[in-house]
């Protein structure tokens, strides 16, 4: 079905829209970015502690209100699936940040246009 054709002043106020929320769609974006940056970090940080220890040391991983006992190398791979998981979700999320980004660059630049458009009437 067609739509109605929007007034200049409706179209102007949906681009407006658009970029205030596409704006907080990239911010919200960099928050999950950092948080996974921290989550990576601190997983990388913990598995150069748990390299350090000899083989036989006792491990516990938490799993959920009880710690199970695991081998070195089960605790060395978690952790390194876990740097593995957040550095995928990191790199989907700055390919989203950047579409976010150019699409509010386009209403932007529509809605320059759009202004200049009014003022040349």
């Amino acid at each position: 079905p067609l739509t109605p054709a929007l007034s200049p002043g409706q179209a102007f106020t949906e681009l407006q829209a658009k970029v205030m929320d596409t704006q907080q769609k990239v911010k919200l974006a960099d928050l999950q970015i950092e948080q996974l940056t921290k989550t990576k970090k601190h997983a990388h940080l913990t598995d150069t502690e748990v390299m350090m220890l000899v083989d036989e040391t006792r491990m516990y991983e938490g799993v959920g209100r009880m710690f199970i006992l695991q081998p070195k190398g089960v605790i060395h791979n978690q952790l390194l699936e876990k740097q593995r998981i957040a550095e995928e979700k990191i790199k989907e999320l700055e390919q989203k940040k950047s579409y976010l980004e150019r699409s509010v660059k386009e209403a932007e630049d529509n809605i320059r246009e759009m202004l200049m458009a009014r003022r040349a009437q």
